[in-house]
Protein backbone atom coordinates (compact mmCIF):
# COMPACT_ATOMS: atom_id res chain seq x y z
CA UNK A 1 0.00 0.00 0.00
CA UNK A 2 1.86 3.48 -1.31
CA UNK A 3 1.08 6.61 0.54
CA UNK A 4 -1.25 7.72 -2.01
CA UNK A 5 -3.53 4.31 -0.67
CA UNK A 6 -2.50 4.74 2.84
CA UNK A 7 -3.21 8.09 3.37
CA UNK A 8 -6.25 8.68 1.09
CA UNK A 9 -8.35 10.68 3.59
CA UNK A 10 -6.01 13.34 4.02
CA UNK A 11 -4.81 13.83 0.09
CA UNK A 12 -6.46 16.08 -2.46
CA UNK A 13 -4.94 14.92 -5.20
CA UNK A 14 -1.76 14.76 -7.10
CA UNK A 15 0.01 16.55 -10.18
CA UNK A 16 2.45 15.83 -12.42
CA UNK A 17 4.33 18.01 -14.69
CA UNK A 18 7.61 19.71 -15.77
CA UNK A 19 8.81 21.96 -13.30
CA UNK A 20 12.49 23.45 -14.16
CA UNK A 21 13.02 23.74 -17.96
CA UNK A 22 16.65 25.18 -19.39
CA UNK A 23 16.32 24.53 -23.16
CA UNK A 24 19.34 25.66 -25.04
CA UNK A 25 19.82 26.94 -29.26
CA UNK A 26 22.73 26.43 -31.30
CA UNK A 27 23.72 27.30 -34.48
CA UNK A 28 25.35 24.29 -35.42
CA UNK A 29 26.99 24.91 -38.40
CA UNK A 30 28.74 27.84 -36.91
CA UNK A 31 29.93 25.19 -34.08
CA UNK A 32 32.00 23.43 -36.68
CA UNK A 33 35.28 24.40 -37.89
CA UNK A 34 34.69 23.38 -41.43
CA UNK A 35 31.07 24.48 -42.02
CA UNK A 36 32.27 28.01 -40.05
CA UNK A 37 35.06 27.92 -42.67
CA UNK A 38 32.70 27.60 -45.33
CA UNK A 39 30.05 30.29 -43.67
CA UNK A 40 33.41 32.80 -44.52
CA UNK A 41 33.85 32.13 -47.58
CA UNK A 42 30.38 31.94 -48.68
CA UNK A 43 30.31 35.41 -47.10
CA UNK A 44 33.49 36.66 -48.56
CA UNK A 45 35.38 37.34 -45.43
CA UNK A 46 38.82 37.22 -45.60
CA UNK A 47 39.93 35.44 -42.21
CA UNK A 48 41.75 38.59 -41.17
CA UNK A 49 38.82 40.64 -41.67
CA UNK A 50 36.87 38.45 -39.75
CA UNK A 51 37.80 40.09 -35.84
CA UNK A 52 36.62 43.48 -37.59
CA UNK A 53 33.31 41.78 -38.81
CA UNK A 54 32.09 40.08 -36.19
CA UNK A 55 32.97 43.14 -34.01
CA UNK A 56 30.55 45.01 -36.62
CA UNK A 57 28.05 42.83 -36.31
CA UNK A 58 28.36 42.31 -31.97
CA UNK A 59 27.45 46.10 -32.01
CA UNK A 60 24.36 45.99 -34.43
CA UNK A 61 22.82 43.04 -32.29
CA UNK A 62 23.31 44.75 -29.34
CA UNK A 63 22.12 47.81 -30.34
CA UNK A 64 18.60 46.01 -31.69
CA UNK A 65 17.85 44.65 -28.18
CA UNK A 66 18.77 47.55 -26.25
CA UNK A 67 16.56 49.21 -28.83
CA UNK A 68 13.58 46.60 -28.12
CA UNK A 69 13.46 47.89 -24.45
CA UNK A 70 13.45 51.37 -25.60
CA UNK A 71 10.53 50.91 -28.27
CA UNK A 72 8.56 48.87 -25.23
CA UNK A 73 9.37 51.51 -23.08
CA UNK A 74 11.03 48.68 -20.55
CA UNK A 75 13.97 49.38 -18.26
CA UNK A 76 17.36 47.94 -19.73
CA UNK A 77 20.25 47.56 -16.78
CA UNK A 78 23.91 46.84 -17.91
CA UNK A 79 26.64 44.94 -15.03
CA UNK A 80 29.96 44.86 -15.10
CA UNK A 81 29.73 41.71 -12.45
CA UNK A 82 27.12 38.94 -13.38
CA UNK A 83 27.74 37.40 -9.75
CA UNK A 84 23.95 38.43 -8.88
CA UNK A 85 20.51 36.93 -9.29
CA UNK A 86 19.34 38.08 -12.35
CA UNK A 87 15.82 36.35 -11.66
CA UNK A 88 15.84 38.70 -8.40
CA UNK A 89 16.40 41.91 -10.38
CA UNK A 90 13.78 41.33 -13.07
CA UNK A 91 11.12 40.73 -9.98
CA UNK A 92 12.49 43.98 -8.74
CA UNK A 93 11.85 46.11 -12.83
CA UNK A 94 8.63 44.31 -12.30
CA UNK A 95 7.24 45.78 -8.81
CA UNK A 96 9.00 49.13 -9.77
CA UNK A 97 7.41 49.51 -13.38
CA UNK A 98 4.49 46.82 -13.18
CA UNK A 99 3.52 45.24 -16.96
CA UNK A 100 0.51 42.58 -17.40
CA UNK A 101 2.77 40.70 -20.37
CA UNK A 102 4.96 41.52 -22.46
CA UNK A 103 8.59 42.52 -21.62
CA UNK A 104 9.33 42.99 -18.50
CA UNK A 105 13.05 44.89 -19.16
CA UNK A 106 16.42 43.92 -20.36
CA UNK A 107 19.45 43.36 -18.41
CA UNK A 108 23.17 43.08 -19.67
CA UNK A 109 26.55 41.69 -18.14
CA UNK A 110 29.65 39.97 -19.84
CA UNK A 111 30.15 36.17 -19.25
CA UNK A 112 32.83 33.80 -20.85
CA UNK A 113 31.06 32.60 -23.91
CA UNK A 114 31.96 29.68 -25.88
CA UNK A 115 33.42 30.72 -29.71
CA UNK A 116 35.34 30.52 -32.80
CA UNK A 117 38.39 32.71 -33.14
CA UNK A 118 41.08 33.59 -35.81
CA UNK A 119 44.56 32.69 -34.28
CA UNK A 120 48.08 33.13 -35.91
CA UNK A 121 50.34 30.31 -35.49
CA UNK A 122 53.82 31.08 -35.15
CA UNK A 123 55.45 28.09 -36.21
CA UNK A 124 53.68 27.50 -39.87
CA UNK A 125 53.25 31.25 -39.76
CA UNK A 126 49.20 30.90 -40.70
CA UNK A 127 46.44 31.99 -39.42
CA UNK A 128 44.06 29.24 -37.81
CA UNK A 129 40.04 28.58 -37.00
CA UNK A 130 39.83 27.74 -33.43
CA UNK A 131 37.49 26.75 -31.17
CA UNK A 132 38.23 28.23 -27.54
CA UNK A 133 36.79 31.20 -25.13
CA UNK A 134 36.31 34.44 -24.70
CA UNK A 135 34.41 37.07 -22.94
CA UNK A 136 31.82 38.77 -24.58
CA UNK A 137 28.41 40.74 -23.76
CA UNK A 138 25.25 38.69 -22.76
CA UNK A 139 21.65 39.64 -22.57
CA UNK A 140 19.24 38.36 -20.34
CA UNK A 141 15.29 39.59 -21.55
CA UNK A 142 12.77 38.74 -19.22
CA UNK A 143 9.33 38.13 -19.96
CA UNK A 144 5.58 37.64 -18.89
CA UNK A 145 4.67 35.62 -21.85
CA UNK A 146 0.56 35.03 -22.29
CA UNK A 147 1.74 31.18 -23.04
CA UNK A 148 4.87 30.25 -20.61
CA UNK A 149 4.02 32.75 -17.61
CA UNK A 150 7.36 34.27 -16.28
CA UNK A 151 10.70 33.10 -18.66
CA UNK A 152 13.54 34.70 -19.86
CA UNK A 153 16.22 34.40 -22.89
CA UNK A 154 19.89 34.64 -22.24
CA UNK A 155 21.76 35.48 -25.90
CA UNK A 156 25.13 35.47 -26.50
CA UNK A 157 26.36 38.55 -29.24
CA UNK A 158 29.04 37.18 -30.64
CA UNK A 159 29.47 34.15 -32.75
CA UNK A 160 28.00 31.91 -32.65
CA UNK A 161 25.42 33.49 -31.07
CA UNK A 162 23.88 30.45 -28.36
CA UNK A 163 20.61 31.40 -27.11
CA UNK A 164 19.49 29.73 -23.44
CA UNK A 165 15.69 29.85 -22.97
CA UNK A 166 14.47 29.21 -19.13
CA UNK A 167 10.73 28.07 -19.28
CA UNK A 168 8.62 26.78 -16.39
CA UNK A 169 5.54 23.86 -16.55
CA UNK A 170 4.04 25.20 -13.52
CA UNK A 171 4.11 28.99 -15.11
CA UNK A 172 2.99 27.15 -18.11
CA UNK A 173 0.08 25.43 -16.37
CA UNK A 174 -1.31 28.66 -14.74
CA UNK A 175 -1.99 30.18 -17.88
CA UNK A 176 -3.73 27.63 -19.12
CA UNK A 177 -5.76 27.05 -15.82
CA UNK A 178 -6.03 31.15 -16.28
CA UNK A 179 -7.82 30.92 -19.75
CA UNK A 180 -10.65 28.03 -18.62
CA UNK A 181 -10.97 29.59 -15.20
CA UNK A 182 -10.20 27.26 -12.96
CA UNK A 183 -9.03 28.59 -9.61
CA UNK A 184 -6.03 27.31 -7.81
CA UNK A 185 -4.11 28.68 -4.94
CA UNK A 186 -0.13 28.69 -5.45
CA UNK A 187 2.69 28.81 -3.00
CA UNK A 188 6.00 29.75 -4.49
CA UNK A 189 6.29 27.16 -7.29
CA UNK A 190 3.74 24.98 -6.17
CA UNK A 191 -0.17 24.23 -6.52
CA UNK A 192 -1.55 23.72 -3.16
CA UNK A 193 -5.19 23.57 -4.51
CA UNK A 194 -6.60 23.45 -7.66
CA UNK A 195 -10.87 23.19 -8.26
CA UNK A 196 -10.38 20.54 -11.47
CA UNK A 197 -7.49 18.37 -11.34
CA UNK A 198 -8.19 16.07 -13.33
CA UNK A 199 -8.68 18.95 -16.15
CA UNK A 200 -5.46 20.55 -15.02
CA UNK A 201 -3.82 17.45 -15.61
CA UNK A 202 -5.15 17.01 -18.98
CA UNK A 203 -4.04 20.59 -19.76
CA UNK A 204 -0.55 19.78 -18.33
CA UNK A 205 -0.31 17.01 -20.69
CA UNK A 206 -0.80 19.42 -23.11
CA UNK A 207 3.23 20.39 -23.69
CA UNK A 208 4.36 17.13 -24.29
CA UNK A 209 3.49 17.31 -27.89
CA UNK A 210 3.56 20.90 -28.04
CA UNK A 211 5.83 21.88 -31.34
CA UNK A 212 8.13 23.98 -29.11
CA UNK A 213 10.62 24.41 -31.70
CA UNK A 214 8.02 26.74 -33.68
CA UNK A 215 7.24 28.91 -30.35
CA UNK A 216 11.38 29.48 -29.66
CA UNK A 217 12.18 30.34 -33.51
CA UNK A 218 9.02 32.78 -33.41
CA UNK A 219 10.68 34.59 -30.30
CA UNK A 220 14.25 34.07 -31.46
CA UNK A 221 13.78 35.77 -34.79
CA UNK A 222 12.76 39.09 -33.19
CA UNK A 223 15.65 39.51 -30.91
CA UNK A 224 18.85 38.37 -33.55
CA UNK A 225 18.30 40.54 -36.04
CA UNK A 226 21.56 38.39 -37.79
CA UNK A 227 20.11 35.10 -37.64
CA UNK A 228 17.90 36.13 -41.14
CA UNK A 229 21.47 36.71 -42.20
CA UNK A 230 22.27 33.12 -41.22
CA UNK A 231 19.62 31.40 -42.62
CA UNK A 232 20.28 32.82 -45.60
CA UNK A 233 23.57 31.26 -46.02
CA UNK A 234 23.52 28.22 -44.16
CA UNK A 235 19.73 27.14 -44.54
CA UNK A 236 19.18 26.45 -41.38
CA UNK A 237 18.93 28.41 -37.48
CA UNK A 238 18.85 26.94 -34.13
CA UNK A 239 18.81 23.58 -32.97
CA UNK A 240 17.05 23.13 -29.52
CA UNK A 241 18.07 21.12 -27.68
CA UNK A 242 17.11 20.59 -23.39
CA UNK A 243 19.94 21.04 -21.15
CA UNK A 244 18.41 20.39 -18.03
CA UNK A 245 14.97 19.10 -17.41
CA UNK A 246 13.03 18.64 -13.58
CA UNK A 247 9.48 17.11 -14.29
CA UNK A 248 7.74 16.91 -10.53
CA UNK A 249 5.15 14.97 -9.14
CA UNK A 250 3.18 17.01 -6.21
CA UNK A 251 1.15 15.16 -4.17
CA UNK A 252 -1.60 17.78 -2.31
CA UNK A 253 -2.29 17.28 1.28
CA UNK A 254 -5.15 18.80 3.02
CA UNK A 255 -3.04 21.03 5.01
CA UNK A 256 0.29 21.67 6.55
CA UNK A 257 -0.26 19.71 9.78
CA UNK A 258 -1.59 16.53 7.37
CA UNK A 259 2.21 16.52 5.73
CA UNK A 260 4.37 17.15 8.89
CA UNK A 261 2.43 14.27 10.62
CA UNK A 262 4.07 11.67 8.19
CA UNK A 263 7.12 13.29 6.32
CA UNK A 264 9.67 12.74 9.06
CA UNK A 265 8.71 8.92 8.81
CA UNK A 266 8.80 9.44 4.82
CA UNK A 267 12.29 10.89 4.88
CA UNK A 268 13.30 8.34 7.12
CA UNK A 269 11.71 5.45 5.53
CA UNK A 270 14.03 6.89 2.10
CA UNK A 271 17.04 7.32 3.76
CA UNK A 272 17.49 3.83 5.64
CA UNK A 273 15.73 1.76 3.18
CA UNK A 274 16.47 2.62 0.10
CA UNK A 275 19.47 1.06 -1.31
CA UNK A 276 21.67 1.50 -4.88
CA UNK A 277 19.89 -1.31 -6.20
CA UNK A 278 16.22 0.59 -5.71
CA UNK A 279 17.71 4.23 -6.80
CA UNK A 280 18.56 2.31 -10.26
CA UNK A 281 15.31 0.47 -10.45
CA UNK A 282 13.29 4.17 -9.74
CA UNK A 283 15.15 4.80 -13.16
CA UNK A 284 14.40 1.71 -14.57
CA UNK A 285 17.61 0.06 -14.49
CA UNK A 286 19.51 -2.61 -12.99
CA UNK A 287 22.34 -2.85 -10.95
CA UNK A 288 25.05 -4.34 -13.62
CA UNK A 289 28.98 -5.07 -13.56
CA UNK A 290 29.01 -3.33 -16.66
CA UNK A 291 27.15 -0.27 -15.17
CA UNK A 292 30.28 2.31 -14.67
CA UNK A 293 29.25 5.58 -12.10
CA UNK A 294 27.88 6.84 -8.91
CA UNK A 295 24.78 5.83 -7.11
CA UNK A 296 24.74 8.35 -4.22
CA UNK A 297 21.67 9.32 -1.56
CA UNK A 298 21.42 12.12 0.55
CA UNK A 299 19.62 14.10 2.88
CA UNK A 300 20.05 18.02 3.30
CA UNK A 301 18.49 20.20 6.04
CA UNK A 302 16.88 23.39 4.54
CA UNK A 303 15.41 26.46 5.73
CA UNK A 304 12.00 25.07 4.90
CA UNK A 305 12.60 21.31 5.73
CA UNK A 306 14.60 18.48 4.77
CA UNK A 307 15.35 17.39 1.49
CA UNK A 308 16.15 13.34 0.58
CA UNK A 309 17.60 13.20 -3.34
CA UNK A 310 19.28 9.93 -4.67
CA UNK A 311 21.88 10.39 -7.68
CA UNK A 312 22.94 8.11 -10.65
CA UNK A 313 25.71 10.00 -12.24
CA UNK A 314 24.21 13.17 -13.30
CA UNK A 315 20.31 12.46 -13.07
CA UNK A 316 18.49 12.66 -10.00
CA UNK A 317 15.55 12.24 -8.17
CA UNK A 318 14.51 14.01 -4.72
CA UNK A 319 11.38 14.31 -2.39
CA UNK A 320 11.12 17.18 -0.18
CA UNK A 321 7.75 19.37 1.13
CA UNK A 322 6.42 22.49 0.02
CA UNK A 323 3.63 24.12 2.78
CA UNK A 324 1.23 21.12 2.08
CA UNK A 325 2.50 19.68 -0.96
CA UNK A 326 4.64 16.02 -0.86
CA UNK A 327 6.85 17.06 -4.02
CA UNK A 328 8.78 13.83 -5.77
CA UNK A 329 10.90 15.41 -8.84
CA UNK A 330 13.29 13.62 -11.50
CA UNK A 331 15.77 15.77 -12.79
CA UNK A 332 17.12 14.88 -16.30
CA UNK A 333 20.96 16.57 -16.96
CA UNK A 334 21.98 13.06 -19.33
CA UNK A 335 19.23 11.86 -21.48
CA UNK A 336 21.90 9.35 -22.86
CA UNK A 337 21.26 6.94 -19.86
CA UNK A 338 17.57 6.38 -21.45
CA UNK A 339 16.17 4.97 -24.28
CA UNK A 340 13.70 6.25 -27.02
CA UNK A 341 12.03 4.31 -29.95
CA UNK A 342 13.34 5.70 -33.21
CA UNK A 343 13.04 4.46 -37.52
CA UNK A 344 16.45 3.42 -37.75
CA UNK A 345 17.94 2.32 -41.50
CA UNK A 346 19.30 -1.32 -40.30
CA UNK A 347 22.30 -2.71 -41.86
CA UNK A 348 19.80 -4.83 -44.44
CA UNK A 349 18.80 -1.09 -46.03
CA UNK A 350 15.42 -1.54 -44.43
CA UNK A 351 13.38 0.73 -42.25
CA UNK A 352 12.65 -0.04 -38.75
CA UNK A 353 11.88 0.62 -35.21
CA UNK A 354 14.99 0.10 -32.57
CA UNK A 355 15.82 1.55 -28.69
CA UNK A 356 18.39 3.50 -28.86
CA UNK A 357 19.65 6.39 -26.51
CA UNK A 358 17.65 9.39 -25.51
CA UNK A 359 19.47 12.37 -27.53
CA UNK A 360 18.51 16.20 -26.13
CA UNK A 361 16.75 17.29 -29.27
CA UNK A 362 13.78 19.08 -27.83
CA UNK A 363 11.62 16.56 -30.28
CA UNK A 364 11.91 13.92 -27.22
CA UNK A 365 10.15 16.50 -24.60
CA UNK A 366 7.27 13.41 -24.34
CA UNK A 367 9.48 11.02 -24.01
CA UNK A 368 11.25 13.08 -21.25
CA UNK A 369 8.02 13.61 -19.38
CA UNK A 370 7.38 9.36 -19.61
CA UNK A 371 10.64 8.31 -18.48
CA UNK A 372 10.17 11.04 -15.23
CA UNK A 373 6.72 10.32 -14.49
CA UNK A 374 7.60 6.83 -14.43
CA UNK A 375 10.26 7.46 -12.20
CA UNK A 376 8.33 9.38 -9.80
CA UNK A 377 5.67 7.00 -9.54
CA UNK A 378 8.24 4.33 -8.80
CA UNK A 379 9.71 6.03 -5.85
CA UNK A 380 6.07 6.70 -4.59
CA UNK A 381 5.14 2.87 -4.89
CA UNK A 382 8.32 2.14 -2.79
CA UNK A 383 7.51 4.49 -0.47
CA UNK A 384 4.86 2.30 1.11
CA UNK A 385 3.60 0.86 4.50
CA UNK A 386 4.97 4.46 6.19
CA UNK A 387 5.32 3.42 9.86
CA UNK A 388 4.58 6.12 12.78
CA UNK A 389 7.75 7.32 15.31
CA UNK A 390 6.20 4.26 17.69
CA UNK A 391 7.86 1.27 16.32
CA UNK A 392 4.79 -1.28 16.01
CA UNK A 393 6.44 -4.04 19.12
CA UNK A 394 3.78 -6.61 18.23
CA UNK A 395 4.94 -7.45 14.91
CA UNK A 396 8.08 -7.47 15.32
CA UNK A 397 7.72 -10.24 18.48
CA UNK A 398 5.75 -12.11 16.10
CA UNK A 399 8.44 -12.38 13.73
CA UNK A 400 10.59 -13.45 16.38
CA UNK A 401 8.29 -16.04 17.41
CA UNK A 402 8.13 -19.54 17.23
CA UNK A 403 5.25 -20.44 14.40
CA UNK A 404 3.69 -23.81 13.57
CA UNK A 405 2.29 -24.76 9.89
CA UNK A 406 0.66 -27.92 9.13
CA UNK A 407 2.37 -29.43 12.23
CA UNK A 408 5.84 -27.95 11.19
CA UNK A 409 7.23 -26.02 13.54
CA UNK A 410 9.42 -22.88 11.89
CA UNK A 411 11.72 -20.80 14.39
CA UNK A 412 11.48 -16.72 14.50
CA UNK A 413 13.96 -14.68 13.09
CA UNK A 414 16.41 -12.46 15.12
CA UNK A 415 16.14 -9.15 13.45
CA UNK A 416 19.59 -8.26 15.34
CA UNK A 417 21.51 -10.78 13.18
CA UNK A 418 23.45 -9.67 10.18
CA UNK A 419 22.18 -12.04 8.28
CA UNK A 420 18.28 -11.57 9.24
CA UNK A 421 19.27 -7.86 7.88
CA UNK A 422 20.78 -8.47 4.26
CA UNK A 423 18.44 -10.67 4.02
CA UNK A 424 15.09 -8.66 4.79
CA UNK A 425 17.28 -5.40 2.28
CA UNK A 426 17.36 -8.14 0.15
CA UNK A 427 13.52 -8.81 -0.02
CA UNK A 428 12.41 -4.85 0.46
CA UNK A 429 14.88 -4.20 -2.62
CA UNK A 430 12.47 -2.09 -5.41
CA UNK A 431 13.98 -4.59 -8.57
CA UNK A 432 11.92 -7.57 -7.41
CA UNK A 433 8.17 -5.43 -6.97
CA UNK A 434 7.02 -6.54 -10.25
CA UNK A 435 9.31 -9.84 -11.35
CA UNK A 436 9.37 -11.61 -8.32
CA UNK A 437 12.61 -13.34 -6.89
CA UNK A 438 13.84 -17.07 -7.04
CA UNK A 439 16.07 -19.36 -4.78
CA UNK A 440 18.60 -18.39 -6.77
CA UNK A 441 18.05 -14.59 -6.82
CA UNK A 442 18.52 -14.68 -3.39
CA UNK A 443 21.03 -17.18 -2.98
CA UNK A 444 23.75 -15.18 -5.38
CA UNK A 445 23.11 -12.25 -2.93
CA UNK A 446 22.71 -13.27 0.28
CA UNK A 447 25.67 -15.80 0.58
CA UNK A 448 28.01 -13.95 -2.35
CA UNK A 449 30.96 -14.16 0.03
CA UNK A 450 31.01 -17.35 1.73
CA UNK A 451 32.97 -19.07 -1.03
CA UNK A 452 34.02 -21.75 1.40
CA UNK A 453 30.28 -23.11 1.16
CA UNK A 454 29.23 -25.84 -1.10
CA UNK A 455 26.90 -25.09 -3.72
CA UNK A 456 23.94 -27.67 -2.66
CA UNK A 457 24.82 -26.16 0.81
CA UNK A 458 23.96 -23.16 -0.45
CA UNK A 459 20.96 -23.37 -2.11
CA UNK A 460 19.19 -26.32 0.88
CA UNK A 461 20.07 -23.12 3.31
CA UNK A 462 18.34 -20.63 1.24
CA UNK A 463 15.50 -23.33 0.19
CA UNK A 464 14.92 -23.19 4.54
CA UNK A 465 14.75 -19.44 4.94
CA UNK A 466 12.10 -19.30 2.31
CA UNK A 467 9.95 -21.72 3.68
CA UNK A 468 10.35 -20.13 6.97
CA UNK A 469 9.10 -16.49 5.28
CA UNK A 470 6.44 -18.49 3.76
CA UNK A 471 5.15 -20.01 7.07
CA UNK A 472 5.30 -16.03 8.48
CA UNK A 473 3.56 -14.76 5.74
CA UNK A 474 6.42 -12.93 4.47
CA UNK A 475 6.26 -13.74 1.05
CA UNK A 476 4.11 -15.50 -1.23
CA UNK A 477 4.57 -18.33 -3.84
CA UNK A 478 3.71 -17.58 -7.53
CA UNK A 479 1.23 -20.48 -8.75
CA UNK A 480 3.08 -23.12 -11.70
CA UNK A 481 6.64 -21.06 -11.64
CA UNK A 482 9.38 -21.06 -9.02
CA UNK A 483 9.03 -17.17 -8.55
CA UNK A 484 8.20 -15.41 -5.13
CA UNK A 485 6.55 -12.20 -4.07
CA UNK A 486 6.87 -10.44 -0.90
CA UNK A 487 3.15 -10.01 -0.09
CA UNK A 488 2.42 -6.22 1.14
CA UNK A 489 2.00 -7.60 5.04
CA UNK A 490 5.06 -8.99 4.54
CA UNK A 491 6.99 -5.38 3.52
CA UNK A 492 5.48 -3.62 6.11
CA UNK A 493 6.95 -5.80 8.90
CA UNK A 494 10.65 -5.87 7.24
CA UNK A 495 9.90 -2.13 6.72
CA UNK A 496 9.64 -1.54 10.72
CA UNK A 497 12.23 -4.05 11.57
CA UNK A 498 14.82 -3.08 9.40
CA UNK A 499 13.68 0.89 11.16
CA UNK A 500 13.52 -0.56 14.54
CA UNK A 501 17.52 -1.87 13.87
CA UNK A 502 18.94 0.76 11.76
CA UNK A 503 17.15 3.89 13.57
CA UNK A 504 15.67 3.00 16.87
CA UNK A 505 18.66 0.56 18.53
CA UNK A 506 21.30 3.16 16.95
CA UNK A 507 19.71 6.40 18.99
CA UNK A 508 19.66 4.19 21.69
CA UNK A 509 23.45 3.55 21.45
CA UNK A 510 24.13 6.81 20.62
CA UNK A 511 22.61 7.77 24.26
CA UNK A 512 24.54 4.79 26.09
Amino acid sequence: MNILEQFEDKIKGKLSTFDRMIIKGYIRQLCNTKQFEAFLSIKNILWKDFPAYASNVTKNLSEHIENIAKIQDRPYCYFLSSNFSKEDKALEMLKESPVDSGLIGIIGTVEVCNTMSITKNRETKRLELKWGTRKCKYYYLYFLDKEFGFMHIKIQTWFPFMVQIYINGREYLSKKLDKENIKYTRYDNCFTDIADIQRAQELSDEIKSKRLTESFDTIIHKINNYLPTIEETMGHGYYWCMAECEYATDIMFNSRGDLEGIYPSLVEHAFFSFKCDDVMSFFGRKMHNAFQGEVVSDYRKRQTGLRIKHKMKANSIKMYDKNSVLRIETTINDPYEFKTIKKVITKEGFEAKRWIPMGKTIANIYRYAEVSEASNMRYIEALNNIIDKEVPVKNIEKLSSKIVVKDRRYTGFNILSKETTDLFEILVNGGFVINGFTNKDVKKKLYCNDKDLYESKVRNRTTRLLAKLRAHGVIKKAPHCFKYYVTANGRKIMSQALYFKNQTLTQISNVA
